[in-house]
């Protein structure tokens, strides 16, 4: 038992002197090389579980390790301070940078010929005459050619157009309806073109109307106080349709042969004719028309001849009683068809009436007097039925 003792306490100072003489030799070898401890060995001396045994180095091989530096190894002592570490990219799909770009269209257009460009063009001569036997139109034309397919909305597309007295189209071959106007007469055609040069002469078969009108016993009428409507042939009024109005006298209106209806009026109220008027082609027809009709000049005077009182109102009714015209004025003028009619003058509260006769072309100053006092009825007076 006393013997145990003395073994452990002589191994444990030969430990000591070993390890003191080891760290005087090197230092540093003795940092590196692991020495057996008592601690180390089984059972310990707390007890406990044994400890797996470590790597163990000859002192004699320590020459041959290399130094943890130039291998990569990392060192045996720890760490002094906390370097931050570098962490990768979060990974993901690179993006490439935004570029600004100009409005583009939506397609590029492809720069493709036209059908027009690629098809060949030649010249398409027309004139144009007023019956078959005619002399070509010198002026007053004008030429619209249209392409025989319509539009998506229906309507002609105009291809070209002219107002010579000879067009020439430089068109492709192809189907286009034509139209010529000569002031209202014209006319629609269809023309096939084959492509060749071509010259072709149309037919309008129209002529011209001149009309004009006089009042009474072959009077002129004032230019300014006549014109005349144009209508289409037609049994019913409804059925005409307008063709020029408003035309004044003496003037040559270029129209498609055959029957018109004309209008004409003479001022602005009653005085009116009518007539049906044939136009043959290739001709100037004239038609003069006979008024019925007089100008009328009214005046309210004191005495006959006496000068005419002004703020007066008119009115003009038939013998019956239906109103014509209705003006105001000292001495206002108008045009009534020939008949009998009632005057009636207004001024200062008071009504002074007088009955008075047209006469076809008998322009005159119609008087009325002051002492022509309208009869005013009682309006208390009772009917007496």
């Amino acid at each position: 038992m006393k013997a145990g003792v003395w073994f452990v306490a002589v191994d444990a100072r030969l430990v000591a002197i070993i390890s003191s003489i080891v760290v005087a030799t090197s230092p540093g070898l003795a940092q590196d090389i692991p020495i057996p401890s008592l601690l180390d060995r089984g059972g310990g001396l707390f007890g406990g579980e044994p400890r797996k045994p470590g790597a163990y180095v000859s002192p004699s091989a320590s020459e041959l390790l290399p130094n943890a530096a130039d291998v990569g190894a990392a060192p045996t002592r720890g760490l002094q301070r906390f370097d931050p570490i570098a962490l990768p990219v979060a990974p993901g799909i690179p993006k490439a940078p935004k570029i600004e770009l100009p409005g583009l269209p939506a397609y590029a257009p492809q720069n493709m010929p036209s059908q027009d460009i690629i098809r060949s063009r030649a010249t398409l001569t027309l004139k144009a005459r007023l019956t078959e036997d005619g002399e070509p139109i010198p002026n007053g034309l004008v030429w619209r050619l249209f392409s025989a397919i319509p539009a998506i909305d229906g309507r002609a597309t105009l291809i070209a157009s002219s107002e010579s007295s000879e067009a020439n189209f430089e068109v492709p071959a192809g189907s286009y309806i034509l139209h010529v106007g000569f002031g209202r007469a014209g006319v629609v055609k269809r023309i096939d073109f084959t492509g060749v040069k071509t010259q072709e002469t149309i037919t309008l078969n129209a002529g011209g109307l001149r009309l004009d009108a006089m009042v009474g016993d072959g009077q002129t009428i004032e230019p300014a106080r006549l014109s005349f409507d144009v209508y289409s042939d037609a049994e019913t009024e409804s059925d005409r349709d307008l063709i020029a109005s408003d035309v004044p006298p003496n003037k040559v209106l270029r129209l498609n042969a055959g029957t018109y209806h004309i209008v004409s009026s003479y001022g602005s109220v009653n005085a009116s004719v009518r007539a049906d008027i044939r136009v043959e082609p290739g001709k100037v027809t004239d038609a003069t028309l006979q008024h019925r009709a007089a100008l009328l000049t009214m005046k309210l005077v004191r005495e006959l001849g006496g000068e005419a009182i002004a703020d007066t109102a008119w009115s003009v009714t038939t013998a019956s009683g239906d109103p014509v015209r209705e003006s105001v004025g000292a001495f206002p003028s108008m045009v009534l068809a020939s008949g009998d009619y009632v005057i009636v003058a207004r001024n200062n509260d008071k009504v002074y009436q007088r009955a008075f006769a047209v006469e076809p072309g008998q322009n005159t100053d119609v008087e009325v007097l002051t002492s022509d006092l309208a009869e005013t009825p009682d309006p208390l007076a009772g009917s007496g039925d």
